[in-house]
């Protein structure tokens, strides 16, 4: 045998020696070290049980979870959503992870048949009270015109929209189909369980922005502007003047004029334009006045003034001013 193959020879058994010290000192693999999947894979589960599981797969007409479980999970289309908008292909990704309760420990092919709507009903109003509690801003979109209102889908569960809460003004009911198919961002009002009853609002939120933006245009005007603006509305405390630019500030009946009135009627009538003084801001509030600018009207009056003609004489004597007098 030669050198060469001595060596070569030599390297291999040095080989396997080395797998095989390292397979004697490897930790021994027990029925221990399979407990965990041995149990969930042989737990005893029944109808009614809340089980999570992860989407492999996804077809036109039902959604495959792997639950760690001996079967797989199936979620028929029908038992996905309430949501008339909902997509099998669009809303569900591989990969995600669903809670679904058990329908049929046996669907006749081996597997587990779930549903996710009667999951949905467990789980989803304990999160839309949490919205509710936190004020939490979700976007929706409308799928249906009813009586007073309209329809939109929140955690698969139907929501309704009263009309007087779209808007900042109230919109009339030939006017809810303009919404129909629109994506609003709303806030859960009411979410009461026992009657399944789901009431959202768009209006809080856009209040609260214009509230925002109205603070924010306020805090560039300073007491003391004196500036033009359009009679809006009278009532009988005052007058409501739009000052234009989203900004608007009461004339108290006692800063309209000068003498006592019964009612701003008696001297405005509304789309008048007047001119008014800010007199305070508070509370993000204006209060204005008519009355305040026959004060600075009396106060810009303009002295009158007189040329005396120059003359070299003038001012040397007395008798110099009358000299020119003619007594006769």
């Amino acid at each position: 045998m030669s050198e060469e193959n001595k060596i070569t020879d030599t390297e291999t058994a040095e080989a396997n020696a080395e797998k095989e010290a390292a397979a004697n000192n490897a930790p021994e693999e027990t029925m221990e070290d399979y407990a965990g999947e041995l149990n969930a894979s042989m737990k005893k589960i029944k109808e009614g049980d809340l089980l999570k599981g992860t989407v492999i797969g996804i077809s036109d007409t039902e959604v495959a979870l792997d639950l760690g479980y001996y079967a797989e999970g199936i979620i028929r289309l029908e038992d996905l959503s309430e949501d008339p908008s909902f997509s099998i292909k669009t809303d569900i990704t591989m990969g995600e992870e669903l809670s679904a309760t058990v329908i049929r420990v046996d669907d006749g092919e081996g597997n587990i048949l779930l549903s996710r709507k009667e999951a949905n009903q467990l789980l989803v109003w304990d999160k839309l009270r949490k919205m509710l509690e936190d004020k939490t801003n979700v976007s929706v979109k409308v799928v249906e015109t009813v009586k007073s209102g309209v329809v939109a889908f929140l955690e698969g569960i139907r929501g309704f929209i009263p009309a007087s809460k779209l808007s900042l003004s109230y919109v009339e009911e030939n006017d809810l189909d303009s919404y129909l198919n629109k994506t609003l961002e709303v806030r859960v009002i009411t979410a009461d369980e026992e009657k399944r009853k789901l009431v959202l609002s768009a209006k809080d939120i856009l209040k609260e922005k214009a509230d925002a933006e109205r603070a924010n245009k306020i805090s560039n005007v300073q007491v003391g502007l004196v500036t033009e603006g359009t009679v809006e509305s009278l009532q009988n405390y005052g007058a409501f003047v739009d000052l234009g630019n989203g900004i608007s500030g009461l004339v108290h009946i006692s800063q309209i004029c000068e003498k006592r009135i019964k009612h701003p009627s008696a001297v405005l009538k509304e789309g008048d334009k007047v001119k008014v003084k800010v007199t305070a801001i508070k509370d993000g509030k204006l209060s204005l006045s008519m009355k305040a600018l026959n004060d600075i009207a009396a106060e810009e009056i303009v002295e009158e003034s007189y040329d005396l003609p120059k003359s070299e004489s003038l001012g040397t004597s007395l008798g110099d001013l009358f000299k020119n007098l003619n007594l006769k």
